[in-house]
């Protein structure tokens, strides 16, 4: 289900809205890809060049008396590096970066100077020797682009992203590979070598050569001819090694900006907000997450929960607040996005949402699943639709089991702490899931109005329920944990315990899990399905072996629930693998390796002993 108009790639752009101006994200499109797939040839230019040696002597023959090989190995090194770096930084032009733009200017004018001035300069000194056209060509392209790109240079606007140092050994990890590759190329058009040398010794060459170690390659040839080549490899590697260091220090030792983090004071106004407005979206209580940043209209009367990831500004939910001022707040969210070239997306909001969404920022939606809710008014074990869970839940009790609901303000802290600690003891991973409908933790200071359901048998803690206010009086469910080793249908049993305690609560509905894609999974299974509805479902069945998407529809089916549907908002169909991953990331199914360098350093300096050292000097200083 599509709401709003497309824009991008898949449809006509929108007007924009009264008094706003057009989006700077859908200004001429094609110059950043241009740019960035321009400078990426270049740059492939650049190492071809660095790695052909008849192109250098030919160039500096007028000059190779005067400084014999030094000229030429510094301005081989020098366009395998601009080139290596042109590579690195046409991903940032293509995403509009500014750094990336001035970066990329000051290494087309060094290209320029390396390629024309050096041939001018040859042929000014020495008139005889013509300038090699040849080289003109890349100084000309350079200087197109160069041109090109100071024409344009208000198409590249963006900030810095969040930067953190596990970048740095990504990018210590790729600059290796590429040095591996430019040196076997480089071996690989070189025919003067001494024997047949395998695969391993050349590769050992290389990374020698990189450390700035003689390998056991050896050229062959005239005397001068077999010490040029081998100086000019040392060289060509040696710099390649430098710079690569040289790279990965300034990444890893720059200042790594803070991740996203709550502030006290946008949770305490997302509380006041929650307490006129909460009733609107049963995923509201989940903007006060720790890990989500908070983006205000301009009135201050809605916010958006979001956090950053993989180069897109993920929201979740619905705007927070009331409706007439949905708008703010969805533009301010829409502006940060451009300025940083990040790709705006929400996972998980309504219906209404949605077409705000892509009114005001001319934004595609596709409905994402749907969204179980019980009124408690009208919940009954009776009837046939209810034999399943009926069953289970008679099951459950014959064995013993008994279930407690409470607010968590009424509990002690001290229970809270081994609730929680029980509860943490049968997670199958460490890593916590959820981001659009989970909290990421139980029994807050400031959670009172949480509700948890345990289920004991004799007196043994066997399952946990946690709730979080919908509004006034309402409850969504936030996460459901119990013992491996527990009754089957435990879940079930506390589902049915939290509906019967509601009206002590003052609940009158209850959100429970969100069923991904449930009209294909339901339309697929009917008689009469078309080949591409049972093929979807097919896919949808295949996927449920990683991803809990049968089994949460079939689980929140039973119930016999309203379905509320939700839906995923973007900009188009270009932006749409990114966006799935980042949501896949901020959910928790796609966890990258992570690396903490504070944690690390504390543990080598405590195992060293300069904390007590450390404590002793602050000591010192403070009775001075």
């Amino acid at each position: 289900m599509q709401a709003g108009s497309v824009t991008g790639d898949d449809g006509p752009t929108p007007a924009p809205p009264p008094g706003r101006d057009i989006d700077a994200r859908q200004q001429l499109r094609w110059v950043p890809l241009a740019a960035g797939v321009t400078a990426f040839v270049i740059g492939v230019g650049y190492i071809v060049e660095g790695l052909l040696p008849h192109l250098y002597h030919e160039r500096l023959r007028g000059l190779s008396d005067l400084v014999p090989g030094t000229l030429v190995s510094v301005t081989r090194v020098a366009d395998v590096i601009i080139g290596l770096t042109l590579l690195m930084l046409s991903h940032g032009l293509r995403r509009r970066k500014r750094r990336a733009w001035a970066a990329v200017m000051a290494l087309l004018a060094v290209g320029f100077v390396l390629h024309a001035g050096l041939g001018i300069v040859i042929h000014t000194i020495r008139p005889q020797v013509p300038l090699p056209q040849l080289h003109l060509r890349p100084a000309i392209i350079s200087a197109a682009l160069l041109v090109a790109l100071y024409c344009y240079r208000r198409q590249f606007y963006a900030v810095g992203d969040r930067r953190s140092r596990w970048r740095a050994l990504w990018v210590l990890g790729g600059l290796l590979v590429a040095d591996v590759v430019i040196g076997m190329a480089y071996l690989a058009v070189i025919p003067q070598l001494a024997g047949p040398y395998n695969f391993e010794q050349r590769v050992q060459s290389v990374l020698q050569n990189l450390a700035g170690f003689n390998g056991p390659v050896v050229f062959t040839g005239t005397a001068r001819l077999a010490e040029t080549q081998s100086d000019h490899f040392g060289f060509v590697m040696g710099g390649l090694g430098l710079f690569t260091l040289l790279v990965a220090l300034f990444l890893f030792l720059r200042p790594a900006e803070p991740p996203p983090r709550l502030r006290p004071a946008d949770a305490q106004r997302i509380r006041q907000l929650l307490e006129r407005y909460g009733e609107q979206d049963s995923l509201g209580y989940f903007a006060l997450r720790h890990d989500k940043s908070t983006m205000w209209s301009p009135s201050g009367k809605a916010c958006i929960g979001y956090r950053v990831l993989s180069g897109v500004m993920l929201a979740s939910g619905d705007p927070i607040g009331d409706p007439e001022a949905w708008p703010g707040a969805i533009h301010t969210f829409l502006d940060e996005a451009a300025r940083h070239a990040w790709a705006p997306a929400v996972i998980g909001c309504g219906e209404l949402a949605a077409e705000v969404w892509c009114r005001e920022g001319g934004l595609t939606a596709l409905e994402l699943g749907d969204e179980a809710i019980i009124t408690v008014a009208d919940f009954t074990l009776e009837g046939r639709a209810m034999r399943n869970v009926r069953q289970m839940v008679g099951r459950v009790c014959r064995q013993g089991y008994v279930a407690e609901v409470r607010r968590v303000g009424d509990i002690p802290e001290g229970e809270i702490s081994r609730l929680v600690r029980q509860a943490d003891s049968w997670r199958g991973s460490p890593t916590e899931r959820g981001f659009s409908m989970a909290l990421g933790r139980v029994g807050g200071r400031d959670d009172g109005c949480c509700v948890i359901a345990t289920a004991t048998q004799d007196g043994v803690l066997k399952a946990i329920l946690h709730f979080v206010p919908w509004g006034s009086d309402g409850l969504s469910l936030d996460l459901m944990r119990r013992d491996r080793s527990a009754a089957p249908g435990l879940n079930d049993f506390l589902i049915v315990e939290a509906m019967k305690a509601a009206s002590d609560l003052g609940v009158k509905r209850i959100s429970l899990n969100f069923a991904v894609f449930r009209a294909a999974l339901e339309r697929g299974e009917r008689i009469g399905a078309g080949p591409v509805m049972r093929l979807w479902r097919r896919v949808l069945l295949f996927l449920s072996r990683w991803f809990q998407i049968e089994s949460l529809y079939k689980f929140n089916a039973k119930f016999c629930p309203e379905w509320a549907p939700r839906f995923l908002v973007f900009p188009g169909t270009k932006d749409a693998p990114r966006i799935g991953i980042a949501a896949l990331e901020a959910e928790a199914f796609l966890v990258w390796p992570t690396i903490e360098i504070k944690r690390e350093i504390r543990r080598i300096a405590r195992r060293a002993g300069l904390g007590r050292l450390g404590r002793r000097l602050q000591e010192t200083l403070k009775r001075s």
